[in-house]
């Protein structure tokens, strides 16, 4: 359980300072889009 609760707390400070770093929705979508060139490059 107490390592549930510390993955979880992991992924949401990787979330917020992801969302923090983009600044605006248009740098959002641009990240969200290079994530998926970088997933889709995996495959």
């Amino acid at each position: 359980m107490r390592q549930a609760m510390i993955r979880a707390v992991i992924l949401l400070v990787a979330v917020l300072a992801g969302l923090s770093a983009c600044g605006t929705i248009e740098g959002v979508g641009s990240d969200i889009s290079a994530g998926a060139r970088t997933v889709r490059g995996w495959f």
